[in-house]
C-alpha cells in the first residue's frame, strides 16, 4: 500500500496562507515604507533611533548577505528530505520576504522546491 502524500489539511493550509500573506506585506511596508522612501531613508540613516529604522537596518544587512534566500533554501531541501508543515511555513515566510526584497534568485527556487515536496509521500507515523 502506498503511503499518503505530504497534503496539509484546510485548516493548516489557512495557517499557511496567513503566514505568508503576513509576510509578505509585511516585507512589501518595509520596502516601500522604509528602504524607498527617501524621507524615512535619510532620517534612518541620520541617526533616528525608532523601531523602523532598527528593522530598515536589520533588513538592510540581511538582506545584503541573502540571508532570506538562504533560510529559504534550507528550510527548503530540509522540507524535501523530510515534509513538515513547520519547514513549509519556514520556507513561505522566507521566500516571501526574499523575492520582495530582491534576494529572489534562491527565495524563488525555494518556492518552487516547497511546490514540489507536496509530492512527496508524507512521514511514516512512529
Amino acid at each position: 500500500m502506498r503511503r499518503p502524500l505530504f497534503l496539509p489539511t484546510a485548516r493548516q493550509t489557512n495557517w499557511l496562507l496567513i503566514i505568508a500573506f503576513v509576510s509578505i506585506g509585511e516585507a512589501l511596508y518595509l520596502r516601500y515604507m522604509a528602504i524607498e522612501n527617501s524621507n524615512v531613508a535619510l532620517a534612518c540613516q541620520a541617526g533616528l533611533k525608532t523601531w523602523l529604522c532598527g528593522t530598515f537596518h536589520l533588513t538592510l544587512v540581511l538582506s545584503n548577505y541573502q540571508v532570506f534566500g538562504i533560510v529559504a533554501m534550507v528550510a527548503a531541501v530540509l522540507n524535501m528530505l523530510r515534509p513538515s508543515l513547520v519547514l513549509a511555513a519556514l520556507v513561505l515566510a522566507a521566500a516571501g520576504f526574499g523575492v520582495v526584497l530582491h534576494n529572489a534568485d534562491l527565495s524563488a527556487l525555494a518556492a518552487a522546491l516547497l511546490i514540489l515536496s507536496l509530492a512527496r509521500p508524507a512521514p511514516a507515523a512512529e
